[in-house]
């Protein structure tokens, strides 16, 4: 079969075993917010595993020219990464996600700027310790980031954003693509057929590109 569709179903099959997804997200972007609340709709209705990790538009505009205003953004967007990176590190993988979802829930939904009193609540929300919002403001957890990122990046290409998603390729590779960019959240079935379409398009050989002008702000309800 030429797409990642079956394949990824023949992967899930068989008791106890989901395929797994990897989702790179960068906490500050509300579009990366709303699919991955997409991919934990579609865990609930497709046999897939997603495991979150950061990546950082922060490092992807690294030596790129952008306006004072982007400049500004991706300055203040380092904070909630290096917060990510660091509770990751010193407490594991699993912290991951829980942290995501207090960050994004009042970042995106509740409209709360990033910034030390958000990074305490959303620590204290899943009883991670305080200290880890100093992390912020430091470069010491960077070279994981970037680590991250790059792990995130690498199959995809550069000239896309977040969020990006690595699914099971048909010869035993790796399927990666960006986004899918949708509001508000597809849920239930729905969202299980968005993943179908998915799969279907970026499994096919030589697939690249599908897009039309954004003319709706993100909805993050």
């Amino acid at each position: 079969m030429d797409t990642l569709a079956g394949s990824a179903r023949s992967a899930a099959a068989g008791p106890g075993r989901r395929t797994p997804v990897g989702f790179w997200f960068d906490p500050s972007c509300p579009w990366a917010w709303i699919t991955s609340r997409w991919v934990l709709e579609v865990a609930e209705v497709r046999d897939i595993d997603p495991e979150f990790h950061v990546m950082s538009l922060s490092v992807l505009n690294q030596g790129r020219e952008l306006s004072p205003a982007y400049q500004e953004r991706m300055a203040r967007a380092w904070g909630p990464v290096r917060v990510m990176t660091a509770a990751r590190l010193a407490h594991g993988q699993d912290v991951v996600l829980p942290l995501y979802t207090a960050l994004g829930n009042r970042i995106h939904r509740d409209k709360q700027e990033a910034g030390p009193a958000v990074f305490a609540a959303a620590l204290a929300e899943v009883r991670l310790p305080g200290s880890l919002a100093d992390a912020a403001e430091s470069t010491e957890y960077d070279a994981a980031l970037v680590d991250s990122h790059h792990r995130g990046m690498a199959p995809v290409g550069q000239d896309v954003g977040t969020p990006v998603i690595h699914v099971p390729g048909p010869d035993g590779g790796v399927v990666a693509f960006f986004g899918p960019v949708v509001t508000p959240t597809p849920r239930g079935e729905a969202a299980g057929r968005l993943w179908d379409g998915v799969l279907l398009v970026t499994g096919t050989t030589g697939f690249y590109e599908l897009k039309r002008t954004r003319d709706t702000t993100p909805d993050v309800s």
